[in-house]
């Protein structure tokens, strides 16, 4: 007997760059391929045509900004979930969580959809969080993220938690991956000094908790030690935080290294660095819920090295353990990334965190 036609309504802040709004788009994509309706409310972004080009319906409201009017939406989502018969209410965020949960809640208990949420992070422990455990089914992105939820929210059952972890595409990072001839040309214009030289590269947005310090710190010691090695910190400044990007700056300018350790800012290719990259870096002091940028690099079969605890941890001990380090040992750091060049590791193909599997799983959660 075939399955029924879902209407699923994923809500989230907004659909400009990240983990959760590329999350939401695979989901969308899985629904549309099994037949199934997939609407979006976010405030927008970059990404809605993706969406749209898809076969996916967006909403453009507002409902992520932190404020005491976003609560008029309240009202609207209800109607709404009722005039596009709305069989899944799946909450990504905080406040668009909020606004979902309070819509819901004042509908019929017998008609209204089912209230799905993820944790996609390790938020920070307060009531405004705790909205993403008061799904009737709490996906959790990782192991570390189901933990998360029982240690710090006791009145959660875990027989509501769903452990889906987030998965890469094969086709957008696939193994063992050569950029084409015009993107190697171009790249070696915009970088010469890396031509024929070991690239390490930090990915992530430069904030604090990403480990800048002691990626620069390690690309130091090991240049010290005879490596003649270059370092790639990949991400955009945060426009909160531009004294922290300027303090790496200066750290750089400082040891004189300004044309070994390259600030590349947002990169859109970043499939092509990882590509040409002999080593991921994954620093994070913070304990991550995932690890999307380990992830990517070792389908493609390009090693990482990353602080072994939270998500990254559990991605590096299923598919690379030898990566692992411990939390902040800077000197453990350098003599792994150094044994990892001199010995040429290769990283096998993995199939354990792949995306076809998790977009399959939430839709079986969706119709159970």
């Amino acid at each position: 007997m075939p399955k029924a036609r879902l209407t699923v309504l994923q809500v989230l802040p907004s659909l400009e760059n990240g983990g959760v709004e590329r999350g939401t788009l695979e989901i969308a994509k899985g629904l549309i391929e099994q037949g199934h309706r997939a609407l979006v409310i976010s405030a927008g972004g970059r990404m809605v045509d993706e969406l749209g080009a898809m076969g996916a319906e967006h909403f453009a409201w507002p409902i992520g900004k932190k404020s005491l009017f976003t609560l008029r939406w309240v009202r609207r989502l209800r109607r709404f979930l009722v005039e596009q018969k709305v069989d899944v209410l799946h909450a990504r965020s905080r406040m668009p969580a909020w606004i979902a949960w309070l819509a819901w809640r004042g509908m019929d208990a017998a008609t209204r959809p089912r209230f799905v949420t993820t944790v996609h992070g390790l938020y920070s422990v307060k009531r405004y969080s705790a909205i993403m455990t008061w799904g009737e089914q709490v996906i959790a992105v990782s192991n570390t993220a189901k933990q998360y939820i029982l240690d710090n929210y006791a009145d959660v059952d875990e027989q509501r938690i769903r452990v889906i972890p987030r998965g890469v595409s094969n086709e957008q990072f696939p193994y063992q991956y050569h950029p084409g001839e015009q993107w190697m040309q171009a790249w070696h214009q915009e970088y010469p000094q890396l031509q024929g030289k070991k690239v390490l590269i930090l990915p992530g947005r430069l904030t604090r908790l990403k480990g800048h310090h002691d990626f620069i710190e390690m690309i130091i010691r090991l240049r010290t030690q005879g490596e003649d090695v270059y370092g790639l910190i990949v991400g955009a400044e945060d426009p909160g935080r531009r004294s922290y990007a300027q303090e790496l700056y200066d750290r750089v300018n400082k040891a004189g290294l300004q044309n070994v350790i390259v600030f590349t800012g947002n990169r859109t290719d970043i499939r092509d660095i990882y590509a040409v990259s002999d080593i991921v870096l994954s620093l994070s002091i913070k304990a991550e819920s995932f690890g999307r940028t380990v992830l990517e690099p070792l389908n493609m079969g390009v090693p990482v090295v990353g602080y072994d605890h939270g998500g990254v941890g559990e991605i590096l001990t299923e598919i690379f353990p030898q990566g692992k380090v411990p939390l902040s040992d800077r000197t453990l750091l350098t003599d792994k990334v150094k044994e990892i060049l001199i010995n040429d590791v290769t990283v096998n193909a993995q199939s354990t965190f792949v995306l076809e599997k998790m977009v399959d799983e939430t839709i079986v959660l969706y119709q159970e």
